[in-house]
């Protein structure tokens, strides 16, 4: 469950707030001599101030192709190039955009919801076939039923807050 939640995290961190980040460009992999290799491998991504962000590639060779990859990522930045690097200014947002990745994150936050549910039921099952192994007694068993729902409980709760905090972080002007 703990996985969940840092998986919860870092696919927050990828949602856009209207402030630069170089979380921003974590799924963006550029096609780099025939391999898919993450951004961050091949050029360095900076934020000089709150709404821009430059990214370097160490291979001068390959700015057409990170600017191509960063295009082909769909994340709503115009990359312009000077030659040495890549400027993305990053646009503040509207109302319909933060409406629109509130909602995404809403989208993200269930599906991480679905997983911690789905740990709690792999854990059921195991409980209640140790149970008919006669491995655990009925008390262990609805003991260890109890404590894997209070688990559950936990979680999905730590997944509503930073959903809740990412969304009221979204909708600040």
């Amino acid at each position: 469950m703990e996985a969940v939640i840092e998986d919860f995290k870092r696919k927050l961190s990828n949602v856009r707030t209207g402030r630069a980040s170089v979380g921003l460009l974590d799924s963006v992999h550029v096609d780099y001599y025939g391999t898919s290799t993450p951004l961050q491998q091949m050029a360095s991504v900076a934020v000089p101030e709150p709404q821009m962000i430059t990214v370097q590639p160490w291979d001068i060779s390959q700015l057409g192709a990170v600017e191509k990859a960063i295009i082909a990522a769909n994340l709503g930045l115009n990359p312009s190039n000077d030659g040495k690097v890549i400027r993305l200014p990053v646009p503040p947002l509207n109302e319909e955009r933060r409406k629109q990745l509130a909602k995404q994150v809403h989208e993200i936050a269930e599906d991480h919801r679905i997983a911690v549910r789905n740990i709690r039921h792999a854990s059921n099952d195991t409980l209640k076939k140790m149970l008919k192994d006669k491995e655990v007694s009925e008390d262990e068993e609805r003991g260890g039923l109890d404590e894997v729902q209070k688990l559950t409980n936990t979680f999905i709760a730590k997944v509503d807050e930073l959903a809740k905090n990412k969304e009221s972080e979204i909708m600040s002007v």
